[in-house]
C-alpha cells in the first residue's frame, strides 16, 4: 500500500532566513513545506498545490501579507485556506481588525515561540488531514454504492435470463409430451426423444454451472490436486467439447509441447476450465470458424491460450466479462447461455493460484483468451 500523500503548508516571508527558521520549527515526517518570498510567488504555488495552512509575513516588498490574504478569500480554490499572520511590527488593534476581516485566523508576534507556532499549526494539519480521510471515505463509499447499484441491475437481468433460459426447455418438455402421447412410436416419436435429450443436458449444464458458482461463493468446492500433466486435461476439455465444435463446422487445432509440462491441480477442474473456454470459442464463432488451443510454458507458468475467429468483444465491454451476472450485449440472435461461463472460470483458475486474462479482442476478428496455472516443483 502506498503512503499517503503529505500534508503541504505553505510559508510566505521575504526573508530567506526565516523561512529557513519556520521550516525547521514545523518539520516532521508527513508534512511538506512550500515556500514563497512574496505574494506573487505564493499566489503561483496556490495555483498547483492545496494547503492545510498559510502563514504569511504581514511586511513585505509589493503585495503585503494583508493583500495577498485577500486574494486569497476572494479565490474559491484558496478562501477556506487557514492564515496564520506572521509579524515584527506592533499588533494593534486596528492592524489586527484588518488581518482578521482579511480571513486571519490568529497573529503571532516576531520572534515566534516555537512551543505555540507548533500547537496552533499543529490543529490545522490534523483538521486537514481528517478532512481528507473523511472525503476519501465518502468517495469510497460512493464507489461502493455505484458498484452494489450495477451488481444488483446485473443481478436483476441474470435472474431474467435464468427464467429465460430454463423456460424455453420446459416448454419443448410439455410439447414433446403432448407428442409423444398421440405418436409414442415411429421416426417422429424418435426424434422427439433426442430433442428432449438435449434439451436435459442443456438444462442440466446450467444447472451444474449455477451450483458450481455457489459452491466456490460458499468455500465448499475442493480441488483433488495431484501431479498432473496438463495436456491430459487438455485432451480431456477437447473432447467434451468436440460435439459443440464439429455441430458448428469449425476448424480446431491444438499445440502442445513435445516435453509434458506438470502441474499440481485438479484435473476434472482444469478440463472444465479449457472446455468452457472451447464451447465458448464455438458458441460466439459463425459456422465454418477457427478455434486454436495452444500450450506453452512461460517461466514457472504454464499458459493456456484459446483464440477464435468469432464475433469478438466490444472494447468498453471487455473489462466486465469476467464478472458475475454480466453478459455482453451482442444484439439480436445472441447464443443461448446464462453469461457465467467466465466468471466460473475465473474462480477456477483462481482457487489453483492461477490467473486469465483476455489477451486480445476485436469485433468481427475473434477473441484470446490466456490461462496462466503454477508449473509444478
Amino acid at each position: 500500500m502506498s503512503a499517503p500523500d503529505p500534508v503541504k503548508f505553505l510559508l510566505v516571508d521575504d526573508l530567506d532566513e526565516n523561512l529557513l527558521a519556520l521550516e525547521a520549527l514545523l518539520r516532521r515526517d508527513g508534512l511538506e513545506c512550500l515556500k514563497a518570498r512574496s505574494g506573487d510567488e505564493a499566489l503561483e504555488l496556490l495555483l498547483v498545490h492545496d494547503v492545510a495552512l498559510a502563514l504569511l509575513d504581514v511586511q513585505m516588498p509589493g503585495m503585503d501579507g494583508f493583500e495577498l490574504a485577500e486574494f486569497l478569500r476572494g479565490n474559491e480554490r484558496t478562501r477556506h485556506v487557514p492564515i496564520i499572520f506572521l509579524t515584527a511590527g506592533s499588533a494593534d488593534a486596528r492592524r489586527r481588525f484588518r488581518g482578521y476581516e482579511a480571513g486571519a485566523v490568529d497573529f503571532l508576534q516576531k520572534p515566534v515561540d516555537a512551543g505555540v507556532l507548533w500547537s496552533k499549526s499543529n490543529v490545522f494539519f490534523e483538521l486537514y488531514e481528517q478532512r481528507r480521510q473523511i472525503i476519501a471515505q465518502r468517495d469510497e463509499l460512493e464507489r461502493l454504492t455505484k458498484n452494489l447499484q450495477l451488481a444488483d441491475r446485473r443481478k436483476n437481468a441474470f435472474l431474467g435470463m435464468v427464467g429465460h433460459e430454463l423456460r424455453n426447455p420446459i416448454m419443448a418438455f410439455g410439447a414433446g409430451l403432448h407428442l409423444l402421447r398421440r405418436r409414442p412410436e415411429g421416426e417422429a416419436a424418435e426424434q422427439v426423444r433426442g430433442q428432449m435429450e438435449r434439451q436435459v443436458g442443456h438444462m442440466t449444464r446450467l444447472i451444474e454451472d449455477l451450483l458450481d458458482v455457489a459452491r466456490i461463493d460458499q468455500g465448499k468446492i475442493v480441488l483433488r490436486a495431484e501431479r498432473m500433466n496438463l495436456a491430459d486435461a487438455v485432451a480431456l476439455a477437447v473432447e467434451l467439447s468436440r460435439p459443440q465444435i464439429d455441430g458448428q463446422g469449425h476448424a480446431l487445432t491444438v499445440n502442445l509441447p513435445e516435453a509434458p509440462i506438470w502441474i499440481h491441480a485438479d484435473q476434472a477442474r482444469i478440463a472444465q476450465v479449457v472446455s468452457n473456454l472451447l464451447s465458448n470459442a464455438a458458441k460466439y464463432t459463425p459456422p465454418g470458424g477457427a478455434i486454436r488451443v495452444i500450450v506453452r510454458r512461460e517461466g514457472a507458468w504454464a499458459a493456456i491460450e484459446v483464440a477464435d475467429t468469432g464475433l469478438g468483444i466490444p472494447a468498453e465491454m471487455q473489462a466486465q466479462v469476467f464478472e458475475l451476472f454480466a453478459q455482453v450485449d451482442r444484439g439480436e440472435g445472441q447464443p443461448e447461455g446464462l453469461g457465467i461461463g467466465l466468471a466460473l472460470v475465473r474462480q477456477l483458475v483462481t482457487l489453483h493460484g492461477g490467473g486469465i486474462e483476455l489477451k486480445e479482442s476485436a469485433v468481427g476478428r475473434g477473441s484470446t483468451f490466456l490461462v496462466l496455472l503454477p508449473c509444478a516443483a
